[in-house]
């Protein structure tokens, strides 16, 4: 019989790329196109995704043509995105109504100020597992409808549709406006403040308070189910998951039982716990979410630690600050000093996600003295990172009862051997990075590949995975806690910064 493929698709905040792997879970091919990033007013962040489409079209193609196979050779395609990140569409025409806003945007904290006075808050919050804030896309598609003319009526009459980027794609392969599966699953769906985390569905209660049509909303399916078939870019691939990119990559690091945890190093960093089939409701400040389901069994539910900051600060040294002229130079640089000087760098750009879920927040370096040297900022930059990693495990320890027995890393930044041994030793345990970098795309195989039989099972999925490093605390504790009591003396400095003062006089 003919060798057969899984292929991935990850719609990423930057890039999209389309992966080809063999059931040894190895990467045969991989295509990658990035996407421009628009800024048209502070704090507004958006994406074109009819780029991201075009995108799409060409790397699919180009994937298989790397790994010398046509698409009769693929049993399955998975896909996996930027979660938050929303579009409006013409279901006629297929043209959006405007360009995506992206979970990065904050144009919404005016819309979020007004909704947090609304006595039903609480309520929200207990339905759909999330605080109130601009990450999410609820609030985003709110302000769209109020702001883009028309658009409102359109909705309720049915003409435009909703989604995220999976539901956009999804959508765009299997039609368009020729019969385009209308679809999305439950991890994305559970990012939007829409969905109801025990039932699943869309929630009528949720739905009234952000004044969203249900008419436009897409039907929530598992995350690994027979969706359809492509009809183009490359007809005929059965296109079996789907997974929010922090949810593919719990699936593609295997954590498939309860306690288990990833963190996914890039622009940002997101922690995901596996609390199995208990929905545990965070008194911690994370976010309860759906880890992942698989077909017709029950949702697997997981907590989250989304850190805003993390890969984003790296950049920001480099670029604004002209200190280091390349990402990896910035662990030789920190390298030069053995410790930070008593120097500490809160990286809250536009305010603090968890544990904190401070918007207000602004960024802070506090200890400068006239000894710190480049070094130690550099060493303060990745300090804050391992810092805030810390912050969120140790929520998650208190939220779950059970302490975490090690850590699962991926991502750019588990290149940082410097890094990923202080996160160890601030976290006291033990953290590995697996053979296979690229655990989104991983995860949208493995689940798609599940769906159809190509892995019989989980068992055979967590054969599949190999660690290629690990690291060992090594932190004398009292330093520890010493040094973790400095950085939460510094976060609480950030508090506030943002709002309104009173005039002078």
């Amino acid at each position: 019989m003919a060798q057969r493929f899984v292929m991935s698709i990850d719609q990423g905040t930057t890039s999209t790329r389309c992966i080809v792997f063999d059931q040894n879970a190895r990467l045969v091919s991989v295509a990658q196109r990035e996407h421009r990033q628009y800024y048209p007013r502070p704090g507004w962040v958006e994406q074109d995704a009819v780029e991201i489409w075009r995108n799409v079209d060409r790397i699919m193609p180009q994937a298989l043509r790397e790994a010398g196979i046509d698409a009769a050779a693929v049993v399955a395609l998975g896909i996996a995105n930027q979660r938050e990140t929303m579009v409006v569409w013409d279901r006629h025409t297929g043209v959006p109504v405007g360009r995506a806003i992206v979970w990065e945007d904050i144009r919404t904290e005016a819309l979020i100020a007004e909704l947090s006075a609304h006595p039903g808050l609480e309520e929200v919050r207990r339905r759909c597992g999330l605080p109130l804030a601009t990450y999410f896309s609820a609030p985003s598609l709110r302000w769209q409808l109020d702001h883009v003319p028309g658009l409102r009526d359109r909705a309720e009459r049915g003409d435009v549709l909703f989604g995220t980027m999976d539901t956009w794609l999804i959508w765009n392969l299997t039609g368009g406006v020729n019969g385009g599966l209308h679809v999305t699953d439950v991890t994305n769906a559970s990012r939007t403040m829409l969905m109801n985390l025990t039932t699943q569905k869309w929630d009528a209660e949720l739905l009234s308070f952000f004044e969203v049509p249900q008419q436009m909303l897409p039907e929530i399916r598992p995350s690994t189910e027979i969706h359809g078939r492509t009809t183009r870019v490359v007809p005929g691939i059965r296109i079996t998951a789907a997974l929010g990119d922090q949810h593919a990559a719990l699936f593609g690091q295997t954590c498939f039982s309860r306690g288990e945890t990833k963190c996914t190093y890039g622009t940002g960093s997101f922690l995901l716990m596996n609390t199995g089939t208990t929905l545990i409701r965070s008194d911690h400040g994370l976010l309860t979410t759906i880890g992942y389901q698989i077909g017709g069994e029950p949702a697997t539910y997981a907590l989250e630690g989304s850190i805003a900051v993390t890969g984003s600060l790296v950049q920001w040294f480099r670029d604004n600050l002209g200190l280091i002229h390349s990402a990896p130079e910035i662990e030789t640089l920190a390298r030069t000093v053995k410790d930070n000087g008593g120097c500490y760098i809160v990286p809250a750009f536009s305010g603090l996600f968890a544990p904190h879920w401070h918007s207000e927040a602004r960024g802070i370096i506090v200890g400068l003295t006239s000894y710190i040297t480049k070094g130690h900022l550099a060493r303060a930059v990745l300090e804050a990172t391992a810092w805030q990693t810390r912050e969120v495990v140790d929520a998650m320890n208190a939220d779950l009862g059970v302490p975490s027995p090690a850590l699962k890393v991926d991502g750019g930044m588990t290149a940082d051997h410097l890094l990923m041994q202080f996160i160890a030793d601030v976290l006291d345990i033990p953290v590995t990075r697996p053979l296979v970098a690229e655990t989104v795309s991983l995860g949208a195989a493995y689940a798609a590949g599940l769906a159809v039989g190509y892995w019989p099972d989980l068992a055979g999925l967590r054969r599949n995975w190999h660690p290629a490093a690990r690291w060992i605390p090594q932190m004398d504790p009292d330093h520890r806690e010493s040094e973790y009591a400095n950085w939460k003396r510094a976060v609480e400095l950030t508090f506030g910064w943002a709002k309104p003062r009173p005039p002078v006089g």
